[in-house]
């Protein structure tokens, strides 16, 4: 993928070099090679999203949830990507939208049009909750109201609309239009990391959980990894908030006022610094030259460096134990903190040297996190709609807390947080990866240890179905936006909806369920109804299943099966026994029925009210006749026979009269026994 240097100057008239004969014919099959390649696996990539969202209809107006989600702008680098009106239009809100006087722009249950959003965005409100298909309610499908607009009419979305299949459409449409493989456009074109950030309106600086120190040369440094820097209004509304990396250069200090466009704060993108935040004396420990120590000359600059290598014993002999580190020593208490490093740290200080509190004992590169794998395109999108485990995957925090150094191992290193209350959570990490965090450090939930790729399963675990859908939908949009495909958020939603529709019961309560088990959030509920009044239910957390995966564990083997591995599909379904109630659109293709939305769902309707009606009238004919009307069930029709004496066999059948006949069934029966002897 790489850019050849020799352009082709000539045209075809004048006639090309060999060289540039050769770069156009390569690349004119390199072209057509990848675009075949392309439309099998686009094809693919939609086939399986349909498989997974096929039976998410609307089917009713509102489901009345409580829930939704927050939207604001998406801004990276300074740069505005997604205002919050793109983001909200055609959305239903969760609560009242008010501006700073407290004026209701738009009331609760608004379907935001192109006018209130304007409104909206001329208030400048920062963030408006919507309802969202995610958190919806309704149980085998969506409401109109999560949903919003029905972006093909921008009218709201009718009841039966099959919006999965429209959502997976839209997703795998400009699947062709993605690339295959990652072209790396080479040298200065890559990303240009962010390295400072601005204030974007006239505000007040306010620190959040930032810790600062301010060093000899009177630069006030951020010590914590966690804290943020907000600028407020005049109103006091929040316009921004920046998260500001460790060792970054504040400019303000907390309270000052900032005019729009000043720089807030300042950092370096590539290096990590290690701060002291002590006066002392700096005692190298375990550094030892040419064992965990090198000179290595930068070529750029030509300026040799001190850094820390791996240290590899030489011989089978007992192999020494070393932990590079440095220690500050000062009189009063002896050491007064120390620091361990990662390989790969250059360090900034002599053995022995003075240092005061602010001072940079250290710099680890950033490298490791700037090459986060760039698989763009296409298999970057599957990935996350598998939601696969990515390689070099970030380890998060799971509580807020301190951070403790427990033990070496040969390879790894045991780490835990210390919660204020309750028990502390062990991490085991491999001493090749740099730990963003420091001992003491604290932490909050969610801070990265380890800085990669998220893995979506840990941010479920760890920040709830919300912060999930927030990463997928923000990742899976970047890829999309790369290309220049607008694709609306709501259909990712409605996506990740289906791929979290199985939970793991962690306690059965008073069911059969046993902790561990997956099975669909609606069966969990089912089990639960059947409880008796003060029975306890069971409770389950959501789990997040891959397209491919979540499509092969519908309720409908039918479904499954016509999907992929079908022998395996049906032989468990036949093994356990399944049943198929036929919900879903696939189903009712396949057995030739009417498919369960468009005008099928109102027939669903219709034949539901039907039935019923039918068990209105026949309860209350039973209760006028209890004798003539049959019993509900099978069971029910048992037990009224066995409780019914053997004269109940006799008399009149009572659908034994035909019209326009005078005689009864029992007249046959006299007139067929010639001596009229009586039954037994």
């Amino acid at each position: 993928g790489e850019i050849i240097e020799t352009p082709i100057i000539s045209n075809f008239k004048e006639g090309l070099t060999v060289l540039e004969y050769f770069n156009s014919t390569h690349g004119a099959r390199k072209g057509l090679a990848d675009t075949a390649l392309k439309t099998a696996n686009s094809g693919y990539l939609t086939r399986r999203l349909v498989d997974v969202s096929q039976d998410c209809v609307v089917i009713e107006d509102d489901c009345g949830t409580e829930r939704g989600m927050e939207m604001r702008a998406i801004i990276q680098g300074g740069s505005t990507i997604a205002s919050l009106g793109e983001r909200i239009l055609g959305r239903t809100t969760l609560e009242d939208v008010v501006d700073k006087d407290g004026n209701v722009i738009a009331p609760v249950g608004t379907l935001l049009d192109e006018a209130a959003v304007a409104k909206i965005e001329d208030a400048e409100v920062q963030a408006v909750k919507i309802r969202s298909p995610l958190v919806c309610e309704a149980t085998l499908g969506v409401c109109g109201k999560c949903y919003g607009r029905d972006l093909a009419r921008g009218t709201p979305v009718n009841i039966g609309e099959a919006v999965g299949v429209i959502a997976a459409q839209s997703i795998g449409e400009p699947g062709t239009q993605l690339t295959m493989r990652t072209f790396h456009i080479g040298g200065a074109a890559q990303v240009n990391e962010q390295s400072n950030a601005e204030a974007i309106s006239d505000g007040t600086i306010e620190y959040r959980d930032m810790e600062t120190i301010v060093d000899q040369r009177g630069r006030r440094l951020a010590l914590s990894r966690s804290g943020e820097i907000a600028v407020i209004d005049s109103e006091g509304r929040e316009r921004a908030s920046h998260k500001l990396p460790y060792g970054a250069q504040i400019m303000h200090k907390n309270g000052e006022k900032v005019k729009k466009g000043d720089r807030i704060a300042e950092w370096d993108p590539f290096t990590m610094p290690l701060i002291t935040e002590k006066n002392g004396v700096v005692k190298y420990q375990d550094l030892v030259d040419t064992k965990t120590l090198a000179e290595q000359v930068d070529e750029a600059t030509g300026i040799a460096q001190r850094v820390v290598i791996e240290y590899r014993a030489a011989g089978r002999g007992k192999k020494e134990d070393l932990q590079p580190r440095l220690t500050l020593l000062d009189d009063a208490s002896g050491e007064a903190a120390r620091y361990l490093l990662a390989v790969g740290t250059m360090i900034s200080v002599d053995d022995g040297q003075e240092v005061q509190a602010g001072d940079i004992l250290a710099r680890v590169t950033r490298e490791a996190s700037k090459t986060r794998d760039i698989t763009g395109g296409l298999p970057r999108v599957a990935e996350l709609f598998e939601a696969r485990i990515p390689k070099d995957n970030a380890v998060i925090a799971k509580i807020s807390g301190r951070i403790e150094f427990v033990k070496d191992y040969k390879a790894k290193r045991k780490i835990a947080i210390v919660p204020e209350e309750g028990d502390p959570i062990e991490y085991l990490i491999p001493k090749s990866k740099v730990l963003e965090v420091q001992e003491g450090d604290q932490v909050k939930r969610g801070d990265a240890l380890i800085s990669g790729s998220p893995n979506p399963h840990d941010i479920l675990d760890v920040m709830g179905v919300e912060a999930l859908a927030e990463y997928l939908v923000a990742e899976i949009q970047e890829v999309y936006r790369l290309q220049g495909v607008k694709i609306n958020d709501k259909h990712i939603e409605v996506i990740v909806r289906q791929m979290l529709q199985k939970v793991e019961i962690t306690s059965g309560g008073d069911t059969t369920l046993l902790p561990g088990e997956q099975l669909d959030y609606l069966e969990m509920m089912e089990y639960n109804a059947k409880l008796p009044k003060n029975g306890v239910p069971a409770e389950g957390r959501p789990v997040l299943l891959g397209i491919t995966k979540a499509s092969l564990q519908t309720r409908s083997f039918v479904s499954a099966a016509s999907f992929q591995e079908t022998t395996r599909v049906l032989t468990e379904a036949s093994v356990q026994g399944k049943v198929d109630s036929l919900m879903g659109l696939k189903e009712n293709v396949i057995v030739g029925r009417l498919i369960p939305a468009g005008t099928g769902a109102a027939m669903n309707r219709v034949r539901v009210t039907a039935s019923s009606k039918d068990a209105a009238l026949r309860a209350a004919m039973r209760a006028a006749n209890p004798d003539l009307i049959a019993p509900a069930s099978a069971a029910d029709e048992h037990a009224a026979e066995l409780a019914q004496g053997p004269e109940a066999a006799m008399g009149d059948d009572p659908l034994g009269k035909v019209q326009g006949e005078d005689f009864t069934t029992d007249d046959v029966a006299v007139l067929d026994r010639p001596d009229g002897e009586g039954e037994e």
